[in-house]
């Protein structure tokens, strides 16, 4: 997922550490998730947002990724009928 947290971070004038301290999560943390080799719980995303005085919308961008959302890398395909009663 896209998000703007670097550039708000600098706007403030907060390190990756300092932002972490203030949400509590770790400095790795919040360099994983700037990079977007991390996604936020619903929660970190929020204390984030609050941070910044911003809508979650704000910081995290909610756009198709040609990578797989969660939900679909975890749906099992069912090469069967998929109407058959059980």
């Amino acid at each position: 997922m896209k998000n703007r947290i670097k550039d708000l971070r600098e706007e403030n004038g907060l390190t990756q550490e300092q932002l972490g301290i203030m949400v509590g999560a770790s400095r790795q943390a919040i360099h994983a998730i700037e990079t977007e080799k991390s996604e936020p719980s619903i929660w970190l995303a929020r204390d984030i947002a609050q941070v910044f005085n911003c809508q979650i919308e704000e910081v995290f961008l909610f756009e198709r990724s040609p990578r797989r959302t969660r939900a679909n890398s975890s749906k099992r395909k069912n090469p069967g009928n998929q109407n058959s009663s059980i």
